[in-house]
């Protein structure tokens, strides 16, 4: 009954594509009754202004001295310019309403998409409270969210046995997993950053034994795609005494686990940069011109279910795909057990295909792969590698894979959940959308 009310209560489909499709005529009709002839040239000048902006951001980053202080004039100046067109010729106001109706049929045509859409959701299951837990707890990540969200604490109250880590002592957290599984653990958590967590997570495993992740790092990726409180770590405690179970897939790169990502080319070199720490935009502006000009680092080679992606100035392996589609969905992923690696990389040689890179998953300059294997090959012995954001060298070629399910995730019952991902434009099943007969298929019968 409850799951049926919730049904009725969704937006129709059919109604919001209906919807969408008339804004966005709207918006057409605006410019043309307002504008006339004029119309094409405001649209023409607008695209003009978006590709000149691209085109100077990648000369003040791949360049230095006067022609990097140009290019951050142009960057500016275009988009101001494209303004004081439209006002000056007294369409600025046309422009804005036809750009504010276009947005909204976007929207519109967005949510129609996803409402028609059934979510793809990890099954999971009802999972009995551990007997031993045992929780790794770092008081330095997230500026102190261990001690603010009296983590410790709480966590003893619940049964747990907490080792808490010593910033001025390194520790091998992957070792002293191992020895809580020795000595009887029957559950594996971390309150840390993602490296952290991808540690105990290969030992959880590696030894089968359910895995806790408390969002106390600093940017909680792994946490954010698996529906958790980012905001109030301490919730996630509750996967302790009222929890569910279900499980995802772990990236590997050699040996080493990754719950989100490895990085490599130009972010990957600028991170390993010992000045990098105390100024990181003074530093990434001084080694990015040589980097995306080929000048300095590796030359990279990416090689994936028989694509090759040649000379990319940075590449991203992550475990399961993320979102390219919608700018509202960057560095997200819709789902953690697909079985395959997202491939991403990225290739822009001059100032055209750096303009191409407006046109997202369909630019030339923007390479998107997903297989179950991936090779990162270059013309160096060893290279920089981000491994969730942990900087390290490797020697190549480096291999990726990923084991499909390979973790067993504890999580709290009752969390914020992952957000449904929004399908990408297709305003063909939009009208079709529209056009549908009858019952809506979204609508539930209550009896």
């Amino acid at each position: 009954m409850k799951a049926a009310a919730h049904a009725t209560d969704r937006p129709s489909p059919r109604w919001t594509a209906r919807l969408a499709l008339v804004t966005g005529a709207v918006a057409i009709l605006v410019l043309l009754l307002f504008a006339g002839l004029q119309s094409v040239a405001l649209v023409g000048v607008g695209l003009a202004g978006l590709m000149v902006t691209a085109a100077a951001i990648w000369w003040a980053l791949a360049r230095t001295g006067p022609l990097r202080a140009l290019a951050v004039l142009v960057a500016v100046a275009a988009p101001v310019a494209v303004v004081v067109l439209y006002a000056v010729t007294g369409l600025l106001w046309v422009a804005l309403v036809s750009l504010a109706l276009w947005a909204l049929a976007v929207t519109g045509g967005r949510a129609a998409l996803a409402a028609d859409c059934a979510p793809a959701q990890a099954p999971e299951r009802p999972a009995a409270a551990p007997e031993r837990p045992f929780l790794i707890m770092n008081p330095r990540s997230g500026g102190g969210k261990v001690e603010k969200f009296h983590l410790l604490e709480k966590a003893k109250a619940l049964g747990a046995q907490v080792a808490l880590l010593d910033p001025a002592h390194p520790q091998d957290v992957a070792a002293l997993a191992r020895q809580a599984a020795d000595e009887g653990a029957d559950l594996l958590g971390v309150a840390g950053g993602d490296g952290t967590q991808a540690l105990v997570a290969g030992v959880a495993a590696e030894r089968g034994l359910p895995f806790v992740v408390i969002s106390a790092g600093t940017r909680n990726h792994f946490a954010l795609d698996l529906g958790l409180d980012r905001n109030d770590p301490s919730l996630c405690l509750d996967a302790l005494t009222d929890g569910v179970e279900l499980r995802v897939d772990l990236g590997y790169i050699g040996d080493r686990v990754f719950v989100n990502n490895a990085s490599f080319g130009a972010y990957a070199s600028v991170v390993q940069s010992p000045a990098y720490r105390d100024d990181k935009a003074h530093t990434a502006l001084q080694l990015l011109p040589d980097l995306l000009t080929h000048h300095s680092g590796p030359r990279l080679a990416v090689h994936a279910q028989g694509a090759t992606i040649e000379a990319p100035q940075a590449v991203l392996v992550s475990n399961n795909p993320y979102r390219t589609d919608d700018p509202a969905g960057l560095g997200r992923r819709e789902r953690l057990d697909s079985g395959v690696l997202g491939v991403l990389g990225v290739k822009v040689d001059n100032a055209a295909q750096a303009a191409g890179l407006l046109r997202g998953r369909h630019s030339t300059g923007l390479a998107t792969l997903a297989s179950q294997h991936v090779i990162v090959d270059a013309d160096a012995s060893t290279i920089p590698v981000g491994v969730d954001g942990e900087a390290l060298t490797l020697s190549t070629p480096i291999h990726c894979r990923i084991e499909q399910l390979a973790l067993r995730v504890r999580l709290p019952r009752r969390r914020p959940g992952v957000p449904r991902g929004r399908p990408p434009m297709n305003w063909r099943r939009i009208w079709h959308l529209a056009r549908t007969k009858g019952r809506d298929p979204t609508r539930s019968d209550t009896h």
